[in-house]
């Protein structure tokens, strides 16, 4: 048997009059079916184990039509926000493109809820809707790996982490794909039984709930299949300091190893020098908020650590073979 993966302490959710959780979905164009379905399927499931309704569920949209989600497909028509119950647990679900889907009528009646003190969560980048509408202020989030670098830039005063799912008071933010089973595994443990949670992933031919604190994506140790400490020290630095690079001398001193010990390691380790590796992790990094920010190229060659927008062009153009304006015109 299972045993459970976290402590059942938050409660954020909020019951209808008869005891049962409805939890509602804002679905944004271009939104991640995967995170909704993700969500949705272990509270039919939970239903039908405990033999009885513990949660309801419903999906909202602006105008209550039906929304297209990122894989082209949509769902039966939605409720419109302009209805009068106002749902008391809400997440935002969002993929692709949020800021683009983004409207004053919704940031409005997000505020609302708030104002009556309801909960209100976000799928995948939600969190883009509910930043705009200033109510993530003092709360620790997540969201989508993919999206965290535009975020970032595009609210730095946010708190992100890397977790899986977030739950503080009345906020719930989760990074949406799968990792919206897990937190729902978590919301059914901590309103019910361990057991309870425990057959649900069962039955979602899953081995275990993740912990909330498991990160979204492997390690860069784990995806290189490297244990070297010196090494994993290294990228942990270079990944930390992107807007600002640390020079080799720098990440030398940091390990307590000499330049040239540094330089061994990469060469064997990564057939690379630190410099080039590094710069490679920070063109890398590039090529996220050119999808998915709202940034020019000279913002994004400052956010990557490069002194000139030439510079950066010809380091973009060395390692993918096209320059960063027609990567980003060939995805908008």
């Amino acid at each position: 048997m299972q045993t459970s993966p976290y402590p059942k302490t938050q409660k954020p959710l909020i019951a209808d009059d008869d005891g049962v959780f409805t939890l509602s979905f804002l679905l944004l164009p271009e939104y991640a079916m995967a995170s909704l379905l993700s969500a949705i399927e272990p509270l039919r499931i939970a239903n039908r184990l405990a033999g009885k309704t513990l949660f309801r569920w419903q999906c909202f949209s602006e105008e209550g039509e039906a929304v297209l989600a990122s894989n082209g497909l949509a769902l039966q028509e939605s409720k419109s926000i302009n209805s009068c119950d106002k749902p008391r647990n809400l997440f935002v679900n969002a993929s692709f493109h949020p800021e683009k889907h983004t409207s004053d009528k919704s940031i409005k009646w997000l505020r609302e809820l708030h104002r009556l003190g309801f909960m209100i969560g976000a799928l995948d980048t939600g969190c883009y809707l509910l930043a705009k509408a200033k109510l993530l202020e003092g709360y620790q989030i997540t969201l989508h790996w993919e999206a965290k670098p535009a975020f970032q830039e595009r609210y730095p005063e946010l708190e992100i982490s890397d977790e899986l799912f977030e739950i503080q008071d009345k906020r719930i933010t989760c990074a949406g794909g799968t990792a919206a089973t897990d937190m729902m595994l978590y919301l059914i443990e901590a309103y019910f039984e361990p057991e309870l949670a425990i057959l649900v992933c069962e039955q979602l031919i899953k081995s275990e709930a993740r912990n909330p604190a498991d990160h979204q994506r492997a390690s860069q140790g784990e995806k290189l299949n490297l244990h070297h400490p010196k090494i994993l020290k290294a990228l942990e630095l270079m990944a930390s300091n992107i807007e600002t690079p640390l020079t080799t001398s720098d990440l030398a001193d940091c390990l307590s190893i000499s330049v040239r010990q540094l330089e061994r390691l990469f060469l064997q380790y990564l057939a690379s020098t630190p410099s080039a590796y590094y710069v490679q992790m920070r063109i890398e990094h590039a090529r996220y908020l050119l999808s998915d920010s709202g940034l020019s190229i000279s913002e994004i060659a400052l956010a990557c650590g490069f002194s000139s927008t030439a510079h950066f062009s010809r380091r973009y153009r060395a390692l993918y073979g096209t320059t960063a304006s027609q990567y980003r015109s060939g995805i908008e």
